[in-house]
């Protein structure tokens, strides 16, 4: 299959797309993020990275919208990080426009390689802390058009965005709700991106449309595992998806 649309599915494409997006539901409801990096990790091997980003539309967005308004934060969450989240939203467009001239793999591949080391350094409480500076804001625009371009570039809007919504020291349910946040304006902003690139078209907005019930289903139980544990194991948990979902992003990319 190749990235032109308009696009068609096979049966057995179809059965991948429901399972794939059920396990992508299922690594989101347990961690916060998720959906995009294992939807695209697995799809574009085989139906390409375009139609695997326009597949991602419409299951990325509920789902962080549900994300983003459960948790009773929102107001703190956008007064701490507002810098951040307009440079993310503002700058994935220009990763989208300047995708013909990277290697999306490549650029896939040193994502994977930030979760991997970012979760590792979790995993030993290394982080860095920038809860109350005073140069909050400014790291957070900067950190923020990173993510909006390689959200543009790559269709995964955790790097570095995780990694800046846990130096400000937000506890567990704040950070998953503002992980929603973010998410969710940078899917807006991709999908924008997208359409004005016409790489949108009605069989893949179906098909996304149908991949909501199974990512739905698989975040519901993820989150219900996730409240069964304490904040100590979410961390623990949280890193060691980070590292598991790093690696297995950049080899993915690199076998190419």
């Amino acid at each position: 299959m190749t990235d032109a649309t308009p696009f068609s599915f096979r049966l057995t494409t179809f059965v991948l797309i429901v399972l794939t997006f059920f396990v992508g539901g299922l690594f989101k409801g347990l961690t916060g993020l998720g959906l995009p990096p294992v939807v695209l990790g697995l799809l574009t091997a085989t139906i390409g990275i375009q139609p695997a980003k326009a597949l991602i539309i419409i299951p990325t967005f509920l789902t962080n919208v549900f994300q983003a308004v459960r948790g009773g934060h929102g107001r703190k969450i956008i007064h701490l990080t507002w810098p951040f989240l307009l440079a993310a939203t503002l700058f994935t467009l220009s990763g989208a426009l300047t995708l013909s001239y990277f290697q999306a793999d490549v650029m896939s591949a040193l994502l994977g390689v930030g979760l991997a080391v970012y979760g590792i350094l979790g995993l030993f409480r290394l982080r860095v802390n920038i809860r109350g500076k005073w140069w909050n804001h400014p790291v957070g625009a900067f950190l923020g058009a990173v993510n909006g371009f390689l959200t543009g570039m790559t269709g995964s809007s955790a790097v570095p965005g995780v990694f800046y919504l846990q130096s400000i020291g937000l506890l567990r349910d704040q950070l998953i709700q503002s992980m929603g946040i973010l998410f969710t304006l940078s899917t807006v902003s991709l999908a924008w991106s997208l359409r004005t690139q016409d790489l949108l078209d009605a069989n893949l907005l179906a098909m996304s449309a149908v991949s909501l019930a199974p990512a739905f289903l698989g975040m519901s139980i993820g989150n219900r595992i996730r409240r069964s544990i304490s904040e100590e194991k979410f961390h623990m948990v949280l890193c060691t998806a980070l590292v598991l979902l790093g690696l297995y992003i950049t080899a993915l990319n690199l076998a190419k």
